[in-house]
């Protein structure tokens, strides 16, 4: 396989909320993994020298906006792709239902990154997943691997790590853009105005 052929994706995934309620949404982060320290760097200059890591819920709606802002005017746009997708109500497992939301907005993703590949096709992908209750638990992690054998697009993904997001800026990342959906709901502003101030497409 040639090396334009086997270029690994990387997709770094954090939640908003809890699996199966009205109020749950994923964020999610795709760069190519040669690209991913770039990133991460660009972000982390973006913070206090101080900074530790950040959680979104923690901190104020002017900072975080300002934060996305800069980071998306300063980022090379047409490298990155950022998501939000929100899940309504469901019954069932909220593992099962993590899972699940894991594997729709992956493939979504790897739709859209097909552009910044140059592909019809992704074969080479890692999901990093912020490490919580539900996705530590077998049934997430029964349902990611029928997914792999089976579902599509997620076909590609090669592996599922679960890492705790103190040690990823770009996990960190995630989870402001999972959050930037409540901005919505207080009518800050539309997807259109998501999309063009920040870079986030709402799904």
């Amino acid at each position: 396989m040639t090396a334009s052929l086997n270029k690994k994706v990387l997709c770094f995934i954090d939640e908003y909320g809890t699996a199966g309620t009205a109020s749950f949404h994923l964020g999610a982060v795709f760069v190519m993994s040669n690209e991913a320290g770039r990133f991460d760097k660009r972000f982390s200059d973006l913070l206090e020298p101080t900074a530790n890591e950040i959680h979104a819920a923690n901190l104020s709606d002017g900072y975080l906006q300002s934060l996305l802002q800069r980071f998306w005017n300063s980022a090379p746009q047409d490298r990155l792709v950022m998501l939000n997708q929100k899940f309504t109500a469901a019954n069932g497992e909220p593992p099962v239902l993590y899972a699940q939301a894991v594997v729709e907005t992956v493939k979504i993703g790897l739709k859209r990154f097909r552009g910044i590949l140059g592909r019809t096709s992704i074969a080479n992908v890692d999901v990093v997943t912020d490490v919580n209750h539900h996705n530590d638990h077998p049934a997430f992690l029964a349902e990611l691997e029928r997914a792999r054998q089976e579902d599509g697009r997620f076909r590609g993904v090669n592996r599922i790590v679960r890492l705790d997001s103190a040690a990823s800026r770009l996990l960190q990342l995630a989870d402001v853009v999972a959050y930037a959906r409540k901005w919505i709901v207080a009518e800050d502003f539309n997807a259109q105005g998501l999309r063009e101030r920040f870079g986030i497409e709402l799904l």
